[in-house]
């Protein structure tokens, strides 16, 4: 897996990404497009696509700095959320703790902006639980989810087949998956020969059908900022599926 995640810069965008106020993302003081203020949100809208009912247990793979466990654990008596990058689960667990997490927002050259990250109100600390792992070689000992959500992973994983696998012992019957990828294949990330065979949604059903019902899909779009005049802006396929 690539040290990409471990650096302090990706961290602190990655803390503005989940945690930033849309004015800290796109300050007021220039028109931006309203395609980049339709994308602010990510992590709460991709956990808004799993129905409103209250679960038992969630799991957020990949959760990053752990924004969209938060938002699970609105519904969940129990959110777990799982990421490799040890940057990333310090800062998480530090903010399930109540910490307050201060990083920079690089904004030019040596400019930068002291921001602070702050978990949300209801984070409920005691039903959140963050581990480092690897996604692709889960213990057994996890059990089953009412509901899974892994965003922005699975073109990441060097063997995105192995997660996809492990997906039906993870899920409880009945229960929900979201899966959002940007479908950006990298031989940085993932070997050639584990890219999905010809387009990621087909692969997707392949895969999954028929432990899986495929109940909906849709586009959504995320930012991230890198500096004051470079964002990154991506389309995220969205699929939302049921255990069989």
């Amino acid at each position: 897996m690539s040290a990409v995640y471990e650096t302090g810069k990706v961290l602190a965008e990655y803390l503005l990404f989940h945690y930033g106020t849309d004015e800290e993302i796109l300050p007021p003081d220039r028109p931006w497009p309203a395609g980049m203020r339709e994308a602010l949100g990510f992590p709460r809208r991709t956990v808004e696509c799993f129905s409103s009912d209250r679960v038992a247990r969630g799991l957020d793979l990949g959760c990053a700095v752990g924004g969209s466990t938060f938002e699970m654990a609105r519904c969940c008596d129990e959110a777990m959320g799982i990421d490799f990058s040890h940057a990333f689960i310090r800062a998480a667990e530090a903010l399930r703790r109540g910490e307050p997490v201060e990083y920079e927002r690089l904004d030019e050259a040596s400019l930068s902006t002291p921001l602070v990250a702050r978990a949300p109100e209801y984070r409920a600390a005691d039903r959140i639980r963050f581990l480092q792992g690897d996604a692709m070689h889960l213990p057994d000992a996890l059990g089953e989810f009412d509901r899974v959500h892994a965003a922005n992973l699975l073109c990441r994983l060097p063997k995105p087949r192995l997660l996809l696998e492990r997906l039906p012992s993870l899920v409880k019957t009945g229960g929900e998956l979201v899966l959002a990828t940007p479908c950006t294949w990298l031989e940085e990330f993932t070997p050639r020969e584990n890219w999905p065979p010809a387009g990621t949604l087909d692969w997707l059903k392949a895969v999954l059908i028929p432990d899986f019902e495929l109940l909906r899909k849709s586009e959504e779009p995320f930012l991230i900022r890198e500096t004051a005049r470079k964002f990154q802006w991506t389309l995220s396929l969205v699929s939302v599926w049921r255990r069989a």
